[in-house]
């Protein structure tokens, strides 16, 4: 009945979430959980009670992770600026609202709330969440029955009558609309009982289709869960416009966009390299072809990610200037104001490059942890490289916006194939994993700017990873910003070391693949104190315990 479906990496998830700060998993994957509950009520939220486990339970505040889950359930999105007010927004909505933090029971994963909500109907709707990490989620239990729905496909969830002939008369009513089903899972306590089925799609499922599969009386209720991807993405150009849309992928239908993406599914850094060289491409557009194809794949405008990645640039610039121009306080209260001080500061040892780098990278970290608009790249705690490097690139030698966004695609190269052979995740490999992969995407992405060919841009990202190979993940009392903002800073000019050797035609004695291998090797070999569970490291001085002690 279930047939496995893997979710292709795509652009956005490497270059994204695009989310208000300070942590990936502990807001904006918080928000997620939030928000797929919300979809699965069947009117607004009166009373909401969320109960956090493992580390949501030791660090939600200082993450704006109760923020986050309260927004989500308002319906508010991942960047939506408001979430920091959320508190209030609710009470103005008459929603009654409590955390209770439960650190001492044990659960399947760190980041996991429970969520018991009454709507105004006075239905009421219990549900488990995990915030997997990026800023994924996923639901584990609805009203007591273990599921598992992701959000990230098309999914109808259902609950039912565990009876003979319910799955196929779900089945019946989207074929009746047209609808192709990827996968069907029921879940159920015992036979005979409630059931939960979820049937993910590969198409948009009408509001039609939801109200005839509820006109059978065994079916109690069907709510939609619309894909991520769809909600991330749009139409660049009007219906009319179409037929004058060119280059690679235009008119590719659902079928075709399969069938070439199976030829340009890069697996490894080796094989996107030779396609490079076999097409005479850069790695920016290389990585698009992938992407146009798993968007067509979905029935979705085929250039798309031009746009995106024009917004998420703007983004980025802002979180920079944000800072700069009005500094705030972080949540924890160790940051503010370090940015706008390097402004300030004339004289030092670096030239203006390495200058503008370091505040710009320190600037992102400051809006970062104040809960500020920023664009995860790949991580929110390492959000602060890529633009930094980019944009005192662009400021200093005057890249146009065009060459900057090639560039961005570039970054988005070279985080995928991390992200598909190692992790991102600090709790999984340490701090090496996110700034050290945000400084090698960096790196790729000034040497793309300054020429270099492809081989040159995947010999930096490697020179960046072999330069903070080891880096340990040790936020002060577990909030993403000592030291993450200075290492942030040092993650760029890493990127811009590493770019000058390439540039200069230094070649790697390991590759790039054998490289992140390694790398991967160190993070796992890396004790648990000192893969982000601010045990060890700087987190275990006495300065920082005594901080830790004065925020009980």
């Amino acid at each position: 009945m279930e047939a496995s479906v893997l979710k292709a990496l795509g652009i956005r998830d490497i270059i994204g979430p695009i989310m208000i700060g300070p942590s990936s998993s502990h807001t904006a994957g918080a928000l997620r959980i939030a928000s797929m509950c919300r979809r699965l009520l069947s009117a607004e939220p009166a009373q909401v009670t969320f109960t956090l486990y493992g580390s949501f339970a030791h660090t939600s505040f200082g993450h704006g992770t109760d923020r986050a889950l309260l927004a989500g359930l308002l319906g508010m999105a991942a960047d939506d600026i408001r979430i920091r007010n959320s508190f209030q927004i609710a009470e103005q909505a008459g929603l009654a609202f409590e955390f209770i933090p439960n650190a001492t029971e044990r659960v399947s994963h760190p980041n996991t709330v429970d969520i018991h909500v009454v709507d105004v109907d006075g239905t009421v709707m219990d549900v488990r969440g995990e915030s997997i990490g990026g800023g994924a989620a996923v639901i584990t239990r609805i009203n007591g029955v273990d599921v598992r729905l992701d959000g990230e496909y098309h999914s109808l969830v259902i609950s039912q009558k565990d009876a003979k002939g319910v799955l196929a008369y779900i089945a019946n009513c989207l074929n009746v609309f047209g609808i192709n089903i990827a996968t069907t899972r029921m879940y159920r306590k015992r036979k005979g009982d409630v059931a939960f089925t979820i049937m993910q799609t590969d198409d948009e499922i009408p509001e039609a289709a939801r109200e005839a599969i509820c006109c059978n009386p065994l079916i109690f209720d069907a709510r939609i869960i619309k894909s991520d991807l769809m909600s991330d993405t749009r139409a660049p150009v009007r219906a009319d416009e179409a037929d004058t849309m060119q280059g690679f992928g235009v008119g590719m239908d659902p079928h075709d966009a399969e069938v070439l993406f199976e030829q340009i599914d890069f697996a490894s850094a080796a094989d996107l390299l030779a396609y490079c060289n076999a097409e005479n491409l850069a790695l920016s557009e290389a990585i698009c072809r992938r992407e146009r194809c798993i968007l067509a794949s979905n029935g979705i405008a085929v250039d798309d990610t031009k746009h995106y990645l024009q917004h998420a640039l703007a983004v980025m610039r802002e979180s920079v200037t944000t800072a700069l121009d009005d500094p705030s306080p972080s949540m924890g209260g160790l940051l503010g104001g370090e940015a706008r001080k390097l402004a300030d500061f004339d004289g030092g040892i670096g030239d203006s490059l390495l200058s503008t780098a370091t505040r710009y990278a320190m600037a992102v970290l400051e809006t970062n942890a104040s809960m500020g608009r920023i664009v995860a790249a790949p991580t929110a705690g390492s959000s602060g490289v890529v633009p930094a490097v980019l944009f005192s690139c662009q400021d200093r030698y005057g890249f146009d916006d065009e060459q900057v966004r090639e560039a961005l695609a570039c970054a988005a190269a070279v985080g995928y194939i991390i992200t598909r052979n190692a992790t991102v995740s600090g709790a999984e490999g340490g701090c090496q994993a996110e700034v050290g992969a945000a400084s090698a995407m960096a790196a790729a992405a000034a040497v793309q700017l300054f020429g270099g060919t492809p081989e040159q841009c995947l010999n930096a990202a490697g020179n960046a990873i072999v330069g903070l190979m080891g880096l340990v993940c040790d936020p002060v009392a577990g909030l993403v910003e000592v030291p993450c903002q200075k290492r942030n800073a040092t993650g760029a000019a890493n990127a811009l070391v590493s770019a000058q050797i390439a540039l200069a035609g230094i070649g790697n004695m390991v590759d790039f693949d054998q490289t992140v291998e390694a790398m991967h090797r160190v993070g796992k070999s890396l004790p648990f104190e000192l893969r982000e569970s601010a045990l060890g490291g700087l987190a275990n001085t006495p300065a920082a315990c005594a901080y830790c002690e004065s925020r009980r």
